[in-house]
């Protein structure tokens, strides 16, 4: 546990050491809501709910009641990882609303065991300490629809993040969401531009926790600044009847990243787009199914062929008297890499609308 511990604490000030700003602030990406994350991620014209000031805060602006609720939790990596999420909205007016949303995606109890052995060379666990890592965020969102363009509502978001490595190291950003959706007769538009102003995260390292601890070839890390690149992300969707109450809702998702070259479909080191799509089967607005697929990557196997792998993902709703129940299965073990199976994620969230 030591080394897990040690490695762990030392990756953000490493980061932030370097200024590198691939991949900064990736704990705002793994997404919220167990509609979004059945379908692929694919949430950014479709948000109508307390989850648009996470996917599109111009979505509140469309939701149906005036309040509205979700809470959600999830297990990573067998339990190891907790992320949790809440958020609430509400009308304002016909024409506007604000809503907020909390963000925590955390490792517990790591366990300290570099005092374990004491002065005089007998292992004490009396001295082992135990420490989280934790990455927090906050969105304050509004949303307003535009009177001179029938369809189109704006929003955004001011958003702070912190994020703690026990004694060792903390953080503090802020930076601003925009975004916008346009409804036309079935068809929904929309445009988010998550981090616009670039988002900057000052960090702080404690060190006195690392001396007499670090061998000669480890530098003790230094308060440095950590930058959050913009991203962008178009939208479109669209909503069918079909026959016997059923309903689809199918979507698509291009996510453009400025923080340097990534293993996207598409990458330049300008922009990397990474496309995803959805799909939810309705009846009666009471029971859902869903579908999705993203993160589409060209990986190398255990061969040596190079060749492209996508991330599938699937979810069930439903939606009784403003309550909404959603469960999303994510990273599907659809194949054997080497003796382990991919892992699967499960998710569930639970929403509620009051009128």
């Amino acid at each position: 546990m030591l080394g897990i511990g040690l490695s762990v604490g030392a990756l953000a000030p490493a980061l932030a050491q370097t200024k590198t700003p691939k991949y900064s602030n990736e704990f705002l990406n793994i997404g919220v809501g167990g509609r979004a994350l059945g379908m692929g991620k694919v949430q950014v014209s479709l948000a109508d709910d307390a989850t648009a000031g996470y996917w599109n805060p111009a979505g509140l602006a469309s939701q149906k009641t005036k309040y509205d609720a979700v809470l959600m939790h999830s297990e990573l990596f067998s339990g190891i990882v907790k992320n949790d999420y809440a958020a609430f909205s509400m009308a304002l007016d016909d024409k506007s609303a604000i809503g907020a949303s909390f963000i925590r995606l955390g490792v517990d109890d790591i366990a300290d065991t570099r005092a374990l052995v004491n002065e005089y060379g007998y292992i004490n666990y009396d001295n082992i300490r135990y420490f989280s890592v934790a990455d927090y965020a906050v969105l304050l969102s509004y949303a307003r629809k535009i009177g001179s363009v029938e369809g189109l509502q704006v929003g955004a978001n001011a958003k702070v993040v912190y994020r703690n490595i026990g004694s060792f190291a903390n953080a503090i950003g802020f930076g601003l969401d925009a975004g916008a959706q346009y409804q036309r007769n079935n068809w929904r538009l929309a445009l988010m531009a998550r981090d616009i102003t670039t988002t900057y995260n000052a960090w702080s390292i404690n060190s006195e926790e690392y001396e007499g601890y670090a061998v000669e070839t480890d530098a003790i890390p230094k308060n440095s600044t950590e930058i959050t690149l913009p991203t962008f992300v178009l939208g479109v969707g669209r909503t069918v009847k079909l026959p016997s109450e059923f309903t689809a809702t199918a979507a698509v998702d291009l996510e453009l990243t400025t923080d340097g070259q990534r293993n996207t479909l598409v990458s330049s080191k300008v922009v990397s787009l990474d496309p995803r799509a959805g799909l939810e089967l309705g009846y009666k607005q009471l029971v859902y199914l869903r579908g999705g697929v993203g993160n589409i990557q060209q990986i190398q196997s255990f061969t040596g062929q190079e060749e492209w792998k996508m991330q599938p993902s699937l979810g069930v709703g439903l939606a009784l008297s403003g309550l909404r129940l959603d469960m999303a299965l994510s990273r599907l073990a659809v194949e054997k890499l080497g003796q382990q199976s991919q892992p699967t994620s499960i998710i569930v969230s639970l929403g509620y609308g009051i009128k």
